[in-house]
Order: structure tokens, then C-alpha cells, then sequence
């Protein structure tokens, strides 16, 4: 396979990427508009288009996906009736329906150049019938795309019966990355165990650590604080993740600028998913009220590695979605005011190459480069920027060397009063 064309970030003028047998790049040389196409093999003319290795997401729940109104609707559309309406969902899961729910997720996700996933799964299910079919999934998916699996216990660890019990069965059947949800924990003190066990539990079997952290309005949730501390002493640092600190948004400036430097400091990872936290939070607020989101700029500039994650899709907390991760990034760079013209690239790295970073994957895993698996997305667009802006489709995904996913060409085609014939609008400047 020969991409020829192409844009990629950082590098100047236009490429073409060879691929070699092997399912990994070859080469990575400037642009040869003259040099013949291969006598075999499958040519792909990139017109100019930017190529970008695949999109991660970070974090999402495909055990809950599409399930929302079954059995009842989140009428309040708060975090805690979705909570409760889980609750009764679960009680009727069977392997067969998150397998078939999950899939069609994934196959969604793959169909927009998502082909890294880290999902969360309910471990406080008694049978954990959700992380068997999980499990199970990864299985099928692992040919084309990765997926982790978190070991999230929804209703608690020290405060759910059974809750840690359930969370070291579900790391023994295989979860990749432990979770905890503090916040959730009757009082503060369950909920710094809960994160010391955790943590205790990932250097057991040497997994990663990604928590529901301070997922709440409440200016004292500070558990990010021990995460971060915890992150630091048992020297997991980078493979620790926070997710969604929406507390942080409530924080003052003293403990704010403290917090930044232990973040930094510790290495840990904020994930920040945009589309829940905008819906969920400040629903206690009358005016003025928060955003809900964590300090995404702010964390950005101290240093801390920050990724946009989609969350929900179609379930109790969020009845819409596609999982699409250019929506995720818009919706994100805007709710975070990333608008500067320095700054909305940098939303783009927060669903690609910083998302990468959450979910550990180096340098032999993941981008654009000699050696890398040959796994990309090739966009018609000319920039990141562009590609936010106009919410392209990816014309080819690629993964492992192989063609993944086409999109064909789907023009509007527009009669204009004064023009003879139709013309098309692809909503470039001058396009």
C-alpha cells in the first residue's frame, strides 16, 4: 500500500507513506507525483488530505451504551436518576446484549477512525455478566482495533457490598485497567481507601489505574489530590488517569495553583469528556451557573497531559451520540474556550496523540512514523482545525495495513440562483 499526497502534521509540504508487508510503515518521503503507482498493491491518492493516525477514546461505557429509555427514560436527565435507571438495567443484562450493543459501538467508532477504545464496565454486578461479554468482544475486535477495559465499580468499592471482592474478580477475568469512583463512597475516608485499594490492586497484577474522580459540583470533593499522591508513591505516575475532576471547576485559585503543581508533579492523566460534563453538572446551580468541566486550559498549561473522552453514548446519562470523536473535540474546544488559533490543534492531540498517552501507547504502537503499525486516518481536509470545523468523515481508515473503512465522496449540490448548472459545497473558504 502507497498513501501519496498527503498532509501530516509537522511535517512540511506532502508525503507518501509506504507500507510494507509486514502491516507497518516503511517509509515516510516527500510527495513524488511523477514516480509510477505500484504494479500491485493497493494505491490510495490523498489529494492533499491530512493523515493522522487513528483516534482514541479515552473513555466510554460501552456496557451501558444504547440503552437509553430501557426500561424507563432519565426524566430529570441527571447523573443520579441515570445512576438509578442503570441500576435497573443491569438486573437484566445478559451476555448476548452487551456483546451485540458494544459492537455495533465499535463498529461505529471504527467507521470513524476510532481504533483504540478504553471502555469502562460496571464490575458492581454480582455476576459481572458485562465484563465476560467485554471481554469477549476485545477478543473479536483485537485483529483491527485495541480495547481496554476498566474494572469500574459504578456503585462503589468500600461502600457496595461485596464492592472489592468484585473488583479483584473482574482484574482476575481480565480487566486491563483498575477503576474506583471515590466521590461515590458513603464518606471521604471510604472513599481515600477506596482509591488505596485500587492502587494496591493495579501494582498487584501491573495494570494501569483510571478513577471517576470528583465527578461532582462540590468544591470539597478533592480526591484527584490523593490520586495524584498515590500516582506519585507507588510510582505508576503516567499510568494513572483522573477522569472527568469536574469538581475542579468549583475549586478557588490558592488550592487551584497547588493542585496544578501535584498534578504536573505526579504525571497523572486528566481525562475530560465534555458532552456529560456540560449535561450533568450544575444541575444544583441556579444563575450563575458552572460549566461543569474540569480545568482543562489551566492543566494544560501547568503541564499535565489532558484528553477529551465521548463518555455516553445513547444511555441513561446521555440519550444521544455517535461516539464520534471530531463532535467530542468541537464540542470540547468550545466548552473549554481552546479557541485560540494556537489552541484548537491542540484539541485535535486531545482525541488522537494525547488520548494515546492515557491509554500507554508509545511510540511502536501508535503515529506517523517508520515502524509504526500502519494504522491512520486519512481526512479531507487540510488541517486539524479544518477537520474540527467542517466534521469531515475519514476517506479511508486503515489499520494494520489493510483498508478498514472507505468513505465515498457525498457532495451537496446546490442550485444557485444566476448559475447555469449545480454547483457543490463542501464548506471550504472558496470551495
Amino acid at each position: 500500500m502507497i498513501v501519496r499526497g498527503a498532509r501530516v502534521q509537522g511535517t512540511e509540504g506532502r508525503v507518501d507513506v509506504e507500507v510494507g508487508e509486514d502491516g507497518r510503515i516503511a517509509r515516510v518521503v516527500p510527495c513524488d507525483d511523477q514516480k509510477e503507482p505500484p504494479a500491485t498493491g493497493v494505491l490510495i491518492e490523498a489529494h492533499g488530505g491530512l493523515l493522522s493516525p487513528p483516534f482514541v477514546e479515552p473513555h466510554i461505557h460501552l456496557d451501558t451504551a444504547l440503552t437509553a429509555g430501557d426500561p424507563r427514560p432519565n426524566v430529570s436527565g441527571t447523573l443520579w436518576e441515570g445512576i438509578a435507571r442503570w441500576s435497573e438495567r443491569k438486573r437484566t443484562l445478559t451476555r448476548e446484549d452487551v456483546v451485540a450493543r458494544a459492537t455495533e459501538v465499535l463498529r461505529w467508532q471504527a467507521a470513524q477512525g476510532v481504533l483504540h477504545v478504553r471502555t469502562h464496565c460496571d464490575t458492581t454486578d454480582p455476576a459481572l455478566t458485562a465484563l465476560d461479554a467485554l471481554a469477549e468482544v476485545r477478543d473479536r475486535v483485537r485483529d483491527v482495533m485495541t480495547l481496554q477495559i476498566v474494572a469500574f465499580p459504578q456503585e462503589g468499592i468500600v461502600s457496595f457490598p461485596d464492592g472489592e471482592a468484585l473488583l479483584r474478580e473482574a482484574v482476575r477475568r481480565g480487566a486491563d485497567v483498575v477503576g474506583a469512583i471515590p466521590h461515590f463512597e458513603d464518606t471521604r475516608e471510604d472513599g481515600i481507601a477506596s482509591l488505596g485499594t485500587a492502587f494496591a490492586l493495579a501494582e498487584e497484577y501491573g495494570l494501569r489505574v483510571d478513577a471517576h474522580c470528583d465527578e461532582i459540583d462540590d468544591d470539597q470533593s478533592r480526591f484527584v489530590e490523593v490520586l495524584a499522591t498515590l500516582a506519585l508513591r507507588s510510582g505508576l505516575r503516567e499510568r494513572a488517569t483522573a477522569s472527568h475532576t469536574t469538581a475542579m471547576g468549583s475549586y478557588g485559585g490558592a488550592y487551584s495553583f497547588k493542585l496544578q503543581r501535584l498534578l504536573a508533579r505526579s504525571g497523572i492523566n486528566l481525562v475530560s469528556n465534555p458532552f456529560a460534563n456540560l449535561n450533568l453538572q450544575g444541575r444544583f446551580d441556579a444563575y450563575p451557573k458552572r460549566r461543569g468541566l474540569t480545568q482543562v486550559k489551566e492543566m494544560l498549561a501547568a503541564g499535565v497531559n489532558v484528553a477529551f473522552g465521548h463518555d455516553d453514548v445513547m444511555d441513561p446519562w446521555n440519550a444521544l451520540g455517535t461516539a464520534n470523536p471530531l463532535q467530542t473535540a468541537l464540542v470540547g474546544l468550545y466548552a473549554a474556550q481552546l479557541t485560540g488559533a494556537d489552541e484548537i490543534p491542540v484539541a485535535f492531540s486531545m482525541v488522537t496523540d494525547r488520548a494515546a498517552r492515557v491509554l500507554g501507547l508509545g511510540p511502536s504502537e501508535y503515529g506517523i512514523a517508520e515502524g509504526a503499525p500502519a494504522s491512520f486516518v486519512l481526512l479531507p481536509a487540510d488541517s486539524p482545525a479544518d477537520a474540527i470545523r467542517r466534521q469531515v468523515r475519514p476517506r479511508y481508515v486503515v489499520s494494520r495495513g489493510s483498508v478498514l473503512a472507505e468513505t465515498p465522496p457525498n457532495p451537496t449540490r446546490l442550485n444557485w440562483p444566476g448559475e447555469a448548472t449545480p454547483s457543490e459545497v463542501d464548506f471550504r473558504v472558496g470551495g
